[in-house]
């Protein structure tokens, strides 16, 4: 299905640096920061970004991060006039909008984004990382929780792109699957036979299809610890 369309604006591009982090032998580029000017960006994301850590961030399937600025408010009712809320980059994104969440983007949706051309990949699963930068044992959970998670975008043709950058829906193959209908499979409604099967004939990353399928096949949900609280985390 065609649907060319402004979505919105992007209001500022972030990246950083990795560094140690708060966990012994962790590193992690959260800490994120808008950068001026038109930036390049290829098929592993943004050339002046990098990550901490690199199993299970970045890559191709996670080249840009982006977080809707609209949340932030919530957030600010939920925990309070945090000091990471005052501006973009709380949540180690590398765009942020006004106006477009997950209710209104769909997995494969096709973007123009100034030189580049951006899928929607997958939202994000969030992990201790965020509850630490916070300062908040159960920041992850919550993000989860909330479905306010964010989303990431594979870049399929790079080129430059900056704040004030339209981005344009182009292309949208699976109306029907909203991420927020993922999030709700994933975090909620998760052993749904129907949903989980419909969900298989979508052109989901590797990590997602395997999730999915040990659910129909096991009939339970996996184990989230490791994630939400980093019990595997070095040290």
């Amino acid at each position: 299905m065609s649907a060319t369309r402004t979505l919105g604006v992007v209001t500022a591009v972030l990246a950083g640096r990795a560094a140690p982090y708060t966990r012994p032998g962790t590193s992690s580029a959260i800490a994120k920061r808008p950068v001026e000017g038109r930036i390049e960006v290829g098929p592993e994301g943004l050339v002046c970004d990098e990550q901490g850590d690199r199993r299970v961030h970045g890559g191709v399937d996670k080249a840009l991060h982006h977080y809707a600025f609209d949340h932030y408010a919530a957030w600010r009712a939920e925990i309070g006039a945090h000091p990471l809320l005052a501006q973009p980059g709380a949540f180690g994104e590398n765009l942020t909008t006004r106006g477009i969440t997950e209710a209104d983007l769909c997995l494969g949706d096709r973007l123009r984004c100034g030189e580049a051309l951006l899928e929607v990949s997958q939202a994000r699963q969030p992990c201790w990382k965020l509850s630490d930068r916070f300062g908040i044992a159960d920041m992850a959970r919550r993000v989860q929780d909330s479905g306010r998670t964010g989303w990431y975008y594979r870049v399929l043709c790079g080129g430059t792109l900056g704040a004030g950058d339209a981005l344009v829906l182009l292309e949208r193959p699976h109306p029907a699957w909203t991420l927020a209908r993922l999030l709700d499979l994933l975090y909620r409604d998760t052993l749904d036979r129907a949903v989980l099967e419909g969900a298989l004939a979508l052109p989901l990353v590797p990590s997602w299809r395997r999730l999915f399928e040990r659910r129909l096949a096991q009939g339970r949900v996996e184990d989230w610890g490791s994630r939400l609280r980093g019990d595997a985390a070095p040290g």
